[in-house]
């Protein structure tokens, strides 16, 4: 029987020997186990040679402020915010809904969390009144956890039962309890009994091909357990300082700001601007000596802007995610720090199931070969293998630890992850020796500053204006967030193809969408590409983006969101890809 403890000692010893570790790795048997309980409490907070090791360090660039908090005491205190929670009536499998910035509490509240066996549903604090009711309504959430900026959201969402726990107020919110007050619980806590495997531990709302997200639910052991492969792919040892730049709500923030590091024993090392500065975040991972690095390729391009070189830094693992790095990026990263950006694939569905693990040769462009655990096909559209296909996983005895339950019903089932095999919708190409390189999604949904986007869900939106008639939302390539959102749009007769009406419609999409998911350009058309059945052929209108051609019949008048003066832009403290 193998153990959690041993399966990652197994991988840490293998960390650059890549065939070793896909032919001998064993996941650990699914048997009872709390990860927070059983690893984070009873060896990284007991352990003499981690317990008093920064586990978190958060870094407030803005006010010169830092707060390191060790493992020893984060397990405290995340004690008395499972006592608190308990003490609200929370109970094993009620859900919690996230809504928190890259604050202490976040954690606090994540391993509390895991310790009662409550399901949180992590959420981005960019979401709309509408987005976070979805939420509340089809997450049945019973306790909400968010940062007072967040609770003004609230007043517009149609009351409902649930427990609101507000962090950080300067002034007291009707209805709301202070999450300071997790203070004065006790700071030993002890379980209802044993964690099964196959009990539930997140819920993530994430883009799909219908209007509305999906609801991807990951077990116990499937983003605890399942995050060792995560750990191996970027390269983790015990005692590194870990840099992942992420927000919170995004399965990655999981990834490589909870599970992957502490997997191995290093410091979730985390840096908050009140605006992305690129050359001042460079200085701090310097000043601090972080040692290993993930970053998203709209961060990467805004970083090899700066002289690279100047920056004395300790890092001896970089790493990108979301999509694959132009040559020219990963080139000057090598010419000024010696060091390659070794890319990484993975899904909200899954933990890191592809990648360039250290000591694996680096094809440019790749996003690697299989991780340790993931038995992985290609395969086309009828289930057999190709070069090119989509990614699909085995299931049966193969399972993957890290594969998610399911996507969760309206009537609570599970489906998309049973069966023989889970088909991704992601197509790759792979060579001879087993490298994967990203061609698109099966299903249109495209990246954005690393946020995944749905056509379909921007398309409903934009059909809700009076004067759209039909609608197309496909990529156009970016300099910095590598796509934006762009809306091909048929108007309804008699509407002119004017600024007044393109203004008209971004104004109705600043009040619908999240900054992230906003439409940045709209193409006023007089016909859409289709086919024979009549659906709209984005792949058409992807073609014209990607090839800038303005020749052809069906393009139209093309309006820019900065056109506009009147449409004032939502800043957020995090990077520029939250807008």
């Amino acid at each position: 029987m193998t153990t959690f403890q041993e399966a990652r000692a197994f991988l840490l010893k293998h960390r650059a020997d890549y065939d070793t570790a896909v032919k001998q790795f064993r996941w650990p048997d699914p048997a009872p186990f709390n990860w927070a309980l059983d690893w984070f409490d009873a060896d990284l907070a007991r352990d003499p040679a981690s317990k008093d090791r920064a586990a978190l360090w958060i870094v407030d660039a803005g006010s010169d402020k830092e707060t390191k908090l060790s493992f020893g005491t984060l397990s405290r205190r995340s004690n008395q915010v499972a006592n608190f929670l308990r003490a609200q009536g929370l109970k094993r499998g009620d859900h919690l809904l996230l809504l928190l910035g890259n604050v202490v509490p976040l954690w606090e509240t994540m391993l509390a969390a895991i310790k009662l066996g409550v399901v949180v549903i992590p959420a981005t604090t960019l979401l709309t009144p509408d987005e976070l009711y979805d939420r509340l309504d089809r997450g049945s959430a019973k306790v909400v956890v968010a940062s007072q900026d967040q609770v003004a959201k609230f007043s517009s969402v149609r009351a409902g039962n649930f427990v609101r726990i507000v962090v950080g107020a300067s002034a007291s919110h009707e209805g709301w309890l202070p999450f300071e007050q997790t203070a004065t619980s006790p700071e030993n806590f002890t379980p209802d009994g044993p964690t099964k495997a196959e009990d539930p531990m997140l819920l993530y709302f994430t883009s799909g091909t219908t209007a509305k997200p999906k609801l991807v639910r990951h077990s116990q052991r499937s983003y605890s357990v399942g995050g060792l492969s995560t750990m191996y792919w970027l390269g983790l040892q015990p005692g590194d300082i870990h840099l992942n730049i992420s927000s919170p709500g995004w399965a990655k923030h999981a990834w490589s700001c909870f599970f992957a590091p502490w997997n191995a024993g290093a410091t979730v090392f985390v840096v908050n601007q009140p605006r992305f500065d690129a050359k001042g975040l460079l200085a701090t991972i310097a000043c601090c000596g972080a040692t290993t690095l993930c970053a998203p390729p709209t961060v990467w391009r805004l970083f090899i802007q700066e002289t690279l070189s100047s920056f004395k830094v300790s890092l001896r693992e970089v790493c990108g995610a979301g999509e694959p790095l132009n040559p020219e990026v990963i080139e000057q990263v090598q010419a000024a720090w010696g060091l390659t950006i070794r890319d990484g694939y993975g899904q909200t569905e899954t933990t890191a199931l592809a990648g360039n693990s250290p000591g694996q040769k680096v094809k440019v462009g790749s996003m690697g070969r299989p991780m340790p655990g993931y038995k992985v096909r290609i395969v086309d559209a009828d289930g057999r293998a190709a070069k090119e296909g989509e990614v699909s996983l085995l299931l049966g005895a193969d399972r993957p630890a890290g594969l998610m339950q399911g996507y969760q019903g309206e009537d609570g089932k599970l489906s998309g992850a049973d069966g023989d095999l889970y088909r991704s919708g992601d197509v790759v190409f792979a060579d001879d020796e087993g490298y994967l390189t990203f061609v698109g999604r099966s299903d249109d949904v495209f990246k954005s500053s690393d946020y995944r986007i749905s056509p379909f869900e921007l398309e409903s939106i934009l059909l809700e204006h009076e004067a759209v008639a039909e609608a197309a939302v496909v990529p156009s390539p970016d300099a910095i967030r590598l796509a934006i959102p762009k809306a091909y749009v048929l108007l309804v007769s008699g509407v002119a193809r004017s600024p007044a009406t393109a203004l008209s419609i971004f104004q109705h999409l600043h009040t619908r969408l999240a900054p992230f998911k906003r439409i940045r350009r709209i193409e006023l058309v007089t016909e859409l590409p289709k086919t024979i059945s009549g659906k709209i052929r984005r792949v058409h209108l992807r073609r014209l983006e990607h090839e800038n051609d303005r020749t052809d019949p069906l393009r139209g008048d093309e309006f820019r969101e900065e056109e506009f003066p009147e449409l004032q832009k939502v800043r957020t403290a995090g990077s520029e890809a939250d807008e």
